[in-house]
């Protein structure tokens, strides 16, 4: 059967009454996951599998895999009005989308958000049907050394995300580097700075640090700074995008669309470094940096972009190979296993029917969410018009709700408590916190695949260099962190050559 054929016959599925219900059903859960801090697409497609017993598993997997796309439209949403990214993936969102928010533009913020991940979703869609086969062995390439290095090129790019020192931007990230080593050692069973409590031995889990830093630093700003105006937010702004923003938003959601697919296909890198990544670039690119972190259009359709275009090509190598690329695509491997289905490159020609009818419904759940999420704007914006006092406490206690839900452990609590603290602190003293995230988030892989690399040569660092992929990303890492101190040193040498004239 021919990828037309197959897709037509996707579509027969995804146009059915049944198949249009089912994917409207996993959109709809996916989207209100996605907005509850603590519950992500990982927990929701777990909590689904016993509820898909004695589904048509065709009809089961088209649901639960609106459930994983649609958590990263709903995720948006509290990231922009709260500053509370529940969902790793939308971290990058709240850096433009929540100063919109407080300048009285979250309407705005919203309806780029539902646009930018549209046009994301379908693009990827498109390229999903297209080059799955052939992405799929361009992933297999990437060993350990190219994944080290590609999270070296990540962490090095850490200076584009300070607007301020570079120094400390580089601060934060070694802060996020020694809180991720907290825990148990996987390689060698030792602990490492636990300081005897066994309450670290499994490590800090990522939603106390985003929910700490983020939300809960914000909460201690507004109640340590009476004075300081939380901004119109009774005014939501209009809904309306002019032709100056599409006109911005068109660059990063065509760019990012392409290049948030490929980081997709990555085993291991997903919509976390896309969005990441995307930020970074488009940053890089822009005409005026400096708009970047205050309400940006082009710093909010970037990640928005680019997360839902991952979320697509991470089904490559689980569709293609049976390769789970991500957490939440592991627990959909055994979604398809528990369904009787094995992933991998005779899906296409063994169960036709599963293979473009997960890829059609795509299409038909990217609609549903653009319909759905717009005409619900004007209703997701009113949490912005309760009075200060409560929004506050809203705050509070979906962060304390979502921390103790994941672990259920009241240790994490005051551990959320603490990284409120560290969060209000970097932010007086303009330590930025996405490093610190960034590290945290690729610290754990970086040191996995560093250690997987000489294990596999025998502690012979020669094998990062050896592979000419992986020199060309150190090469890139390296102009990535040298060129902009550059920059800013020349900028510096006309400044004061110009104040001595």
């Amino acid at each position: 059967m021919g990828s037309f054929d197959g897709l037509l016959q996707g579509f027969q599925l995804a146009f059915s009454l049944q198949g249009i219900m089912f994917v409207f059903i996993g959109v709809l859960i996916g989207t209100i996951i996605g907005m509850i801090p603590g519950l992500g697409p990982i927990s929701a497609i777990a909590i689904m599998i016993p509820v898909t017993y004695g589904m048509d598993p065709t009809i089961a997997l088209v649901m639960m895999a609106g459930v994983y796309y649609g958590s990263m439209y709903g995720g948006s949403t509290s990231s922009i009005l709260l500053n509370a990214p529940g969902v790793a993936g939308t971290v990058a969102t709240a850096f433009d989308g929540y100063p919109m928010a407080q300048q009285g533009k979250a309407g705005k913020a919203l309806a780029i958000s539902a646009i930018a991940s549209f046009v994301g979703g379908t693009v990827s869609v498109i390229l999903l049907m297209l080059f799955a086969p052939v992405l799929a062995s361009v992933a297999i390439i990437f060993g350990p050394p190219e994944y080290f290095a590609l999270m070296l090129l990540g962490l090095t790019a850490i200076s584009s995300l300070s607007d301020g020192s570079t120094l400390k931007a580089l601060t934060s990230a070694v802060l996020g580097f020694m809180v991720v080593t907290i825990g148990i050692d996987s390689q060698t069973g030792t602990s490492r700075f636990t300081m005897g409590n066994v309450n670290l031995l499994d490590g800090i889990d990522f939603l106390v640090i985003a929910l700490g830093v983020f939300a809960l630093a914000e909460v201690c700003f507004l109640i340590l700074n009476r004075k300081a105006k939380m901004s119109d937010f009774k005014n939501i702004g209009s809904l309306k995008l002019s032709k100056e923003d599409f006109k911005e938003m068109k660059g990063p959601m065509t760019r990012q669309s392409f290049i948030g697919f490929l980081l997709g296909v990555l085993p291991g890198a997903g919509a976390t470094i896309s969005s990441f990544v995307a930020y970074i670039s488009e940053k890089k690119l822009a005409k005026k940096p400096e708009e970047f972190g205050k309400g940006s259009v082009k710093g909010l359709a970037a990640p928005e972009t680019a997360n839902n275009a991952a979320t697509s090509g991470a089904f490559v190598p689980l569709l293609s190979l049976g390769i789970p690329g991500s957490g939440t695509t592991a627990v959909m491997l055994g979604a398809f296993l528990v369904l009787g289905v094995q992933p991998g490159p005779l899906l296409m020609t063994e169960n036709p029917t599963i293979f473009w009818g997960v890829i059609a419904s795509m299409y038909v759940g990217n609609v549903f969410l653009l319909i759905l999420n717009l005409p619900l704007i004007p209703y997701f914006v009113k949490i912005l018009s309760v009075p200060r006092p409560l929004l506050i406490a809203l705050v509070i206690i979906s962060s304390l709700v979502g921390v103790y839900a994941v672990s259920f452990s009241t240790f994490d609590l005051y551990l959320l408590v603490i990284f409120g603290i560290i969060g209000y602190l970097m932010r007086i003293f303009a330590f930025p916190a996405a490093p610190f995230i960034l590290a945290f988030i690729l610290g754990g892989m970086m040191e996995q695949a560093l250690r997987q690399s000489l294990t596999i040569s025998g502690g012979n660092w020669s094998i990062f260099y050896t592979s000419p992929l992986s020199v060309s990303l150190f090469v890139i890492a390296i102009l990535a962190l040298v060129v902009p101190a550059w920059r800013q040193r020349v900028r510096r040498q006309k400044e004061d050559t110009t104040v001595n004239m």
